[in-house]
């Protein structure tokens, strides 16, 4: 049984990469807006978005879908795309290292979840154990010290990788690693597959926690100001519209997952209010430097552009 999940698992994982798009298309429309993006749950708003934009205001946006956060970021940091869906952490460290960026929304609210393998019953129990997350720069970094820290762990506890999300599932079908923490709906498919469970959901460990964001590029706002606002109030308004079902709607069309992997993860997030508050930001930037991520986060003002 183990094996078969294993095999399906990796076709999945084949079939997620083949079909990202890394190449980006050229085109002298200046009504077109180029938005990078990773196919999963957490950039639902900005997939939603794309076709309402067009529809009502004759602005088309141009999805650019990665297979992984590097690439994403070079695209973005280079000015090749207008703008992302982004892991926030990534985005400050970009900001901190002299790119010219702003966030100017949340992509998502909770969402996030803690997958442990069935033998596994509390924190305590990952002690010495395999751990997987996507970045070190993620909130899912962040989430794992904050539910260390709930057993009395910290992170030389545990034996910490990085993978790509679409490996964490099988990996954890095959032994290889004892949990992991990454965007849905990876974690979904880790429960509808069986092989493993949920520890802890991110409202559980870090209130209003932030993870990923929309992200602009100086020069888009700076030359196209009016477009960039339109563009970000748009945005927010079509995360307001995304409930459960609507949700499920875009990410049937976007994410070629089944309907059992969407309505679990569906579950554990939302898309209202996304707002980047000055407080959770500040949050935030405190758990950053205090799990060793960054010594010196971008400041709220000048890295989260909220005077529209």
């Amino acid at each position: 049984m183990k094996n078969k999940i294993y095999v399906l698992l990796v076709a999945v994982s084949l079939a997620f990469a083949l079909t990202a798009c890394t190449k980006e298309k050229s085109t002298d429309d200046d009504k077109v807006v180029k938005i990078a993006y990773l196919p999963i749950t957490h950039s639902l708003a900005v997939l939603e978005e794309a076709e309402e934009l067009e529809k009502e205001d004759g602005i088309k946006v141009e999805l650019i879908k990665y297979g992984s956060w590097p690439e994403l970021l070079d695209a973005l940091n280079s000015d090749r795309v207008d703008g992302a869906s982004v892991l926030i952490e990534l985005a400050m460290k970009s900001k901190q290292e002299g790119i010219g960026i702003k966030a100017v929304a949340l992509g998502h609210k909770d969402g996030n979840v803690l997958i442990v393998s069935n033998d596994i019953d509390s924190v305590e129990d990952l002690k010495g154990k395999n751990f997987a997350i996507p970045h070190r720069q993620s909130s899912h970094n962040i989430l794992l010290n904050d539910a260390l820290a709930k057993g009395g762990l910290t992170v030389d506890d545990i034996n910490i990788t990085e993978l790509a999300p679409t490996e964490m599932p099988s990996a954890l079908a095959a032994g290889t690693i004892d949990g992991y923490c990454v965007a849905e709906p990876f974690g979904a498919m880790g429960v509808s597959l069986g092989v493993g469970k949920v520890l802890y959901s991110s409202e559980e460990l870090w209130e209003n926690s932030l993870c990923c964001g929309l992200v602009l590029t100086d020069k888009f706002i700076e030359e196209r100001p009016e477009e960039a606002k339109n563009f970000t109030e748009r945005y927010k308004t079509a995360g307001a519209n995304l409930d459960e079902e609507k949700a499920k709607e875009v990410a049937e069309k976007y994410l070629n997952q089944s309907d059992e992997v969407l309505d679990i993860s569906l579950k554990w997030i939302s898309y209202d209010e996304l707002t980047i508050t000055e407080d959770d930001y500040n949050t935030l930037a405190e758990k950053v430097k205090e799990y060793g991520l960054s010594d010196n986060p971008p400041e709220y003002e000048d890295f989260v552009k909220s005077d529209w």
